[in-house]
């Protein structure tokens, strides 16, 4: 189940430059006006940080962890209910236990049923779980692209490239802009649980 979940923290890949507008950070970023041998002004962003540091991404991703874990429990425990009720089936028809062949036939159907159910159960939740991680890569995806066409109409970078892994071996840090990204992210982000404050206040 695990691989929904830390497939997130890798979905930032695509991370474009526009060339629109950005209200002005509390801080200042370490890179602003940087331009390579050609001319072109350029920056990157961490995506490590940004998915430990940003509020929304933090958020988020312990959701996903709780999902992760909630469905992998109960796979085991349904697991463990089989694997309990083959060893019983077995131990019968060592010990000749059963009554008839139709008895022991319903039992093994009834078995094949509950293995057919898990298998179902697993499919399932494994499907929830990969939604559910779609649903937050493009939330986080959209969150990130809308913030930097209003963060660019100041800064007016021609390219902001994003250093996940080994996407960028080696980057000048003069070219790091990613404080005042996670700054700028935090500083929109409003959380689920004030907004729907706001909306009860509102109602008031």
């Amino acid at each position: 189940m695990k691989k929904y979940y830390f497939g997130a923290l890798a979905m930032l890949a695509m991370m474009t430059a526009c060339n629109n507008a950005s209200p002005k950070m509390d801080e200042k970023p370490q890179a602003e006006g940087n331009e390579n041998v050609s001319g072109m002004k350029i920056a990157y962003v961490e995506v490590d940080s940004l998915m430990t540091q940003y509020n929304f991404a933090k958020e988020y991703s312990v959701t996903l962890q709780k999902k992760s874990n909630n469905a992998r429990n109960t796979l085991n425990q349904k697991s463990s209910q089989l694997q309990a009720a083959v060893n019983n089936f077995q131990q019968k028809l060592q010990s000749n236990s059963f009554q008839s062949r139709e008895q022991a036939e319903g039992v093994q159907a009834a078995i094949e049923r509950q293995q057919r159910d898990l298998q179902e159960l697993q499919v399932r939740l494994e499907t929830e779980l990969a939604n559910e991680t779609q649903k937050f890569n493009e939330a986080l995806r959209d969150s990130l692209n809308h913030f930097l066409v209003s963060y660019n109409k100041d800064k007016k970078y021609d390219l902001i490239l994003s250093k996940a892994g080994d996407n960028i071996l080696y980057g000048d840090r003069k070219y790091d802009i990613t404080q005042d990204i996670i700054n700028g992210l935090n500083k929109r982000y409003k959380p689920a649980a004030k907004k729907d404050e706001k909306k009860e206040d509102k109602k008031k």
